[in-house]
């Protein structure tokens, strides 16, 4: 727009006598103007990685134009990149970049050296406005279809109404709201009033318009994160759907996706477990896996009002791995740190169970289609798995009861739901928080039946807990250690890691660790995050 105006008016010499076109080309006032306002609004729009782009594409075509040089369109996105990673090499980790040039990528492939030519002398209006539209519409398809591969392996999912949203937003929002803020910001009142009302009950209608949307079941097609080889063999068939006319056997591409649709994600094997304490900061949740069951033990803490592990770290991880349901969520007790997430969970994936020690006016009680109360004695089996609650017991409930109708302070650690699962040879026991007196109660109502290969180090490692006596009763190979980096508690404590490592076990940590998962078959196999995906600053 800038540019237009610009130049119209640098070729009337701005009304006067000046002959300005004799002293610099129009065109060249044009692209200056242009590149000019663009480097104004991409600043004004916070300098995101797709207004990078636009901007050093422009930028790219101006200079090319100011010095007389032909500029090839897939030149131009080659030095956006380069100008990009220069400013911000970071920027190779942005999802927004890769789904930024690939988009104007594709475009780039789809349409260079392929006649769309719709604006054609001696066709009437309207069958060139069809044209634009089935220009438009064709565009849409190709960027729709060609970013399928790469927003499954960002995501996980993929926008089934995406296109028909971005029919409208795309318009609307570029050609009638923009210009209107624009010239609201420049214009006086009352008129400037009147601009910002119009802008705003668009905007208003469209996002009311856009939630409908989203809200429809078909909205979203979910999908677990593809592997290397299900991605590339996706990527080329891509190229070879969106190909020129008469490519050979083009109708066959889509089955290249198959591989990438039909992937359910990973599974343990018959006979497997998996264990999986994710990298939550500081608070617990603990993935318990077999070929057909999940079990989620605690939820992660809350981060704010409005953010939690729940949204933020286990339902990606889920969605990640093709889960869409879990068979039983365990939350231990009522702290935030380990019941934090449970209610965005619920939200969000299939519950089937909930086992809590929570009061019963509780949300996530509440919230819970079959809630159960964890109590000692209670036991099941999920194929060759046996989980086992050891503690609290029903007495203690009274007790608690009694205590919060006294108004005497209660220690909500000492509820916490200590689970044992049992697969085949090997045992893994997850206390909660359990503390010094809990400990001592547990070793007295089940002593002989604690030991374990696998300990999730109770209440964090914390001075109050992992006490010589309980460490001696169950004997684990490996202790995991479910803390944040940094965290205000400085767990675990000095001590009491001293105190695991003096007995020989082997210690995990998700400060140090990142996620850690554990593969129960014939032996156990540990595995971390931080080793599967190694950064050159790890150690450093």
């Amino acid at each position: 727009m800038f540019a237009a105006i610009m130049a119209a008016l640098w070729r009337r010499s701005f009304f006067t006598k000046a002959a300005l076109p004799l002293l610099l080309p129009a065109q060249k006032v044009a692209a200056l103007s242009g590149a000019l306002a663009a480097l104004c609004y991409v600043l004004l729009a916070g300098f995101g990685i797709p207004a990078q782009r636009t901007l050093y594409m422009l930028l790219t075509v101006a200079l090319a134009l100011w010095s007389g040089r032909i500029a090839s369109v897939s030149h131009v996105l080659c030095v956006a990149l380069a100008v990009v990673l220069l400013v911000d090499p970071w920027a190779l980790l942005w999802p927004g970049f890769w789904l930024s040039f690939c988009a104007v990528g594709v475009i780039l492939y789809t349409s260079v050296g392929r006649s769309q030519n719709v604006a054609v002398e001696g066709k009437s209006r309207i069958v060139r406005f069809l044209g634009v539209l089935k220009m438009a519409g064709a565009t849409q398809y190709a960027v729709t279809i060609g970013l399928l591969p790469l927003t499954t392996l960002l995501f996980g999912r993929v926008s089934l109404i995406g296109p028909l949203a971005n029919a409208l937003a795309i318009p609307l929002v570029g050609l009638v709201v923009t210009p209107l803020t624009l010239f609201a910001s420049v214009l006086p009142a009352p008129l400037s009033t009147w601009l910002w009302r119009g802008a705003h009950a668009l905007i208003e209608q469209l996002a009311v318009f856009l939630n409908w949307l989203s809200a429809l079941p078909f909205a979203v097609w979910q999908a677990a994160l593809p592997q290397p080889w299900t991605f590339a063999l996706a990527l080329l068939a891509t190229l070879w759907l969106l190909a020129p006319r008469g490519w050979p056997l083009r109708w066959l591409a889509p089955i290249g996706w198959l591989p990438l649709l039909l992937d359910n994600g990973s599974r343990p094997g018959a006979g497997e477990m998996w264990v999986t304490a994710l990298d939550v900061g500081q608070g617990m949740a603990v993935l318990i896996e077999t070929a057909d069951h999940r079990l989620l033990y605690d939820s992660g803490p809350a981060y704010s009002p409005a953010s939690d592990a729940g949204s933020r770290v286990i339902v990606p991880y889920l969605r990640a791995r093709g889960i869409t349901g879990l068979d039983a969520l365990v939350v231990s007790h009522n702290h935030d740190d380990h019941s934090g997430g449970a209610l965005s969970i619920m939200n969000s994936v299939k519950v089937n169970t909930v086992y809590s020690s929570l009061p019963l006016e509780h949300p996530i009680v509440k919230a819970a289609a079959d809630h159960r109360r964890c109590h000692g004695g209670q036991d099941w089996q999920w194929g060759g798995m046996k989980f086992d609650m050891l503690y609290p017991d029903l007495d203690h409930y009274s007790v608690r009861e009694a205590a919060q109708a006294a108004s005497r302070r209660h220690n909500p650690n000492a509820d916490s739901c200590t689970l044992k699962i049992t697969h085949r040879k090997h045992v893994v026991l997850l206390p909660g928080d359990l503390e010094t007196a809990q400990e001592r109660k547990i070793i007295t109502s089940h002593a002989g039946q604690l030991k374990a290969n696998v300990l999730l180090a109770p209440h964090h490692g914390s001075g109050t807990s992992s006490t010589a006596a309980f460490l001696a009763e169950v004997d684990p190979q490996i202790a995991m250690f479910q803390v944040g980096y940094r965290n205000r508690f400085r767990h675990p404590q000095r001590q009491v890691l001293e105190r695991y490592q003096a007995l020989g076990i082997e210690t995990l940590r998700n400060d140090q660790d990142g996620a850690i998962m554990l593969k129960f078959g014939e032996n156990i196999v540990a595995d971390t995050y931080r080793e599967q995906h190694r950064r050159y600053w790890y150690g450093r």
